[in-house]
């Protein structure tokens, strides 16, 4: 049986809310490159912190998917 592939937050290896651990499960990356990736958006765009407090609401715990 295939299991689909869910974007969820991570409790395990979480810093603030789980949503970078999420998004690198999801694309089997480093949650290093995920974090620096929502830095440089956070300094160079503004939209960074905005984007990742957004996911923390929207994003479904890993309990749920």
């Amino acid at each position: 049986m295939n299991k689909k592939k869910k974007l969820c937050k991570v409790d395990k290896g979480k810093k603030l809310c789980g949503v970078c651990t999420g998004f690198a499960k999801y694309f089997n990356i480093d949650v290093t490159v995920v974090r620096i990736l929502f830095v440089f958006l956070t300094l160079f765009w503004g939209g960074g912190l905005i984007l990742y407090i957004a996911c923390a609401f929207i994003m479904p715990d890993d309990e749920l998917c």
